[in-house]
């Protein structure tokens, strides 16, 4: 496809993120309470030209990858977790597309016109499925009609809930082919329910959704393996896949801050002064660092490391970030746990990076089986 748009190049410097991060912690806890969708999130990374930064050049984006979309994450993230997610799914669209160019040119362009935010995710699981990583197929249908392929089905955790301006549906089809079908956010047919009532990222209006002869504008088939039975992408980790978890340490980043922020205005009346200059503080401080900075080199390596590697990096980085959060929680008694404090909504929000696939235990028992049975 030629270009025929010229989307915004993304101001990536670290004064221009910082501005992103603090636009949208302005109202993370406004939103984490309210559950509400974070508009003015939103609104501020489609400002700063963010939620297309993985558009290809040859679309007329700004052709930036994964390593670029890390780092966007990491700083939103840590301004705005919930914010992060949506573009974090977002940002993987238009990498997917980028690489593989899997959509007709004719719909990818009617998304890249879109009049406002142009949040778009992947609906896949589904209330008796669960997440398609541990295998299976879906019950939701696709039947192709007299006007075009039409929808019927109900999917769980469907992440972005009303704001979404596309859904990417993994289905079946009526001649059992698997593949995602893209489905316009106002297409009819479309009901939600209110279902996210979560520990973590509250705001993300991770909703079910219900599609009643929804019509669909494309197909795109994910092949069977050679032994017949298909086995979902997301179940191993990519060089592309390292997004979910860099938001995850932009919440261990806004921790580390928060924890400095609170130690150096903490002053003790039987101490005298701030429990900053005392050791104890100075030394948890330190471990925040230690964590988050493990995390970071860890982001950074990803793309050096051998593919069978990457699920494991994964999995430490989010060991680390969690860690992170946790190390400055329980180090500072009820104040991390009240909610007039950001702690213990950096660690609900931490906490979360643990249902991204693929899972702790799915990627260690495949590392352990690849060392232990391969000759």
């Amino acid at each position: 496809m030629t270009a025929t748009l010229a989307l915004p190049v993304p101001d990536l410097t670290d004064a221009g993120l910082a501005a992103v991060t603090a636009a949208l912690a302005a109202t993370a806890e406004e939103y984490d309470r309210s559950g509400a969708v974070p508009l003015a999130g939103i609104e501020a990374v489609h400002r700063a030209g963010l939620l297309t930064a993985t558009v290809a050049q040859r679309y007329g984006g700004p052709g930036l990858g994964p390593d670029a979309a890390v780092r966007i994450l990491l700083a939103l993230g840590e301004g705005d977790p919930s914010v992060a997610l949506l573009v974090a799914n977002t940002l993987n669209t238009h990498l997917g597309q980028a690489a593989a160019g899997h959509w007709p040119d004719e719909v990818y362009a009617e998304l890249l016109r879109h009049d406002g935010p142009g949040l778009v995710n992947a609906i896949r699981a589904e209330p008796e499925l669960g997440a398609p990583a541990r295998g299976g197929l879906p019950k939701t249908r696709a039947t192709r009609g007299p006007q075009g392929w039409v929808l019927n089905g109900h999917k769980a955790y469907a992440t972005g809930g009303t704001a979404l301006a596309y859904h990417v549906v993994w289905a079946v089809t009526d001649d059992d082919r698997v593949g995602h079908f893209l489905v316009r956010g106002d297409a009819p047919g479309i009901s939600w329910i209110d279902t996210w009532d979560h520990l973590g990222l509250r705001a993300s209006n991770t909703h079910d959704v219900v599609y009643t002869d929804t019509p669909a504008e494309a197909f795109v088939e994910i092949p069977r393996g050679a032994d017949g039975v298909y086995r979902d992408p997301a179940a191993v980790a990519g060089p592309a896949s390292f997004g979910h978890p860099a938001l995850y340490v932009g919440v261990a980043r806004a921790a580390r801050a928060a924890f400095v922020r609170y130690a150096r205005e903490r002053v003790p009346a039987a101490l005298g002064r701030p429990i900053a200059e005392t050791e104890r503080i100075q030394s948890v401080a330190g471990e925040i660092d230690a964590q988050v900075a493990q995390a970071e080199a860890l982001l950074a390596a990803a793309t050096t490391h051998a593919p069978e590697q990457l699920s494991l990096l994964k999995i430490q980085i989010a060991r680390s970030a969690i860690a992170a959060v946790q190390t400055a929680v329980g180090a500072l008694g009820n104040p991390g746990l009240t909610r007039n404090l950001p702690f213990e909504r950096h660690l609900r929000d931490v906490l979360c990076v643990r249902v991204h696939p693929p899972q702790e235990d799915t990627a260690l028992l495949a590392a352990g089986r690849r060392l232990l049975l391969n000759p």
